[in-house]
């Protein structure tokens, strides 16, 4: 991390010349190794800052790792940062289409989906407005209807459940539900004991950066709790 508070490029590229630039080292994960089965559920818990989303992305391939690597089998379809993937500028009907080519699926199959997909998101007549026009529960709807519905192999969540109103929440709970059911394998954070409890069925404790738990869901949300 910089610890200069370098406020334009000028200035690093000055500071940086003089030999002068300063920085601190972060460790954001530190050894932390894993395995997850196809169609198991493992939930990730821990403080904020962590790591959980760190190694979400890093599974996702927005971050390359600076040792060690991820070995995955299936198409990784990640539900991380709120209206990534999408253009702002373009409406929620040509973002589905955005999106699902991100996600490597053709137009073809994206119009076989596309019905299911807005029935799902229940935007109505709000599919053909620009997204920048979107509430935050309505980008929710979107990135979950296109990332669920298309039935991904391994499906990466990072608190998208509790965004939205109780009523979405509670359709994509069992939206999430069924595709376990049906063989995807999912990583999920989230601060909500109830929904890792009810959904994983291994669970990972992180803390600074470091797996502190790893084991059965009930055992490790009890002793993360309990710290």
């Amino acid at each position: 991390m910089n610890a200069d508070r370098i406020m334009s490029l000028k200035e690093f590229v000055m500071t940086a010349f003089r030999g002068k630039l300063k920085y601190q080292e972060f460790i954001a994960l530190d050894n932390v190794s894993f395995k997850v089965k196809k169609g198991e559920t493992l939930g990730l818990v821990g403080h904020n800052g962590a790591g959980k989303s760190t190694v979400l992305k890093v599974i996702s391939g927005i971050l390359k790792p600076t040792e060690g690597y991820v070995k995955s089998n299936g198409n990784i379809v990640p539900l991380l940062e709120l209206g990534s993937g999408f253009d702002m500028d373009l409406t929620g009907r040509e973002n589905i289409y955005l999106n699902g080519a991100i996600l490597g699926y053709s137009k073809l199959f994206l119009e076989t989906k596309y019905d299911e997909i807005v029935d799902f998101s229940e935007l109505g007549a709000f599919i053909d407005s620009p997204i920048r026009n979107y509430s935050s529960g309505m980008m929710a709807r979107l990135a979950f209807s296109v990332a669920s519905v298309v039935n991904p192999e391994i499906l990466i969540v990072d608190e998208i459940l509790s965004v939205g109103d109780a009523s979405f929440q509670e359709k994509s709970r069992r939206r999430m539900l069924e595709l376990m059911g049906g063989g995807t394998t999912v990583l999920f954070v989230s601060h909500n004991l109830d929904q890792i409890r009810e959904m994983c069925s291994q669970t990972i404790w992180l803390e600074h950066g470091k797996i502190q738990m790893i084991g059965n869901t009930a055992e490790v949300c009890n002793a993360y709790a309990a710290g």
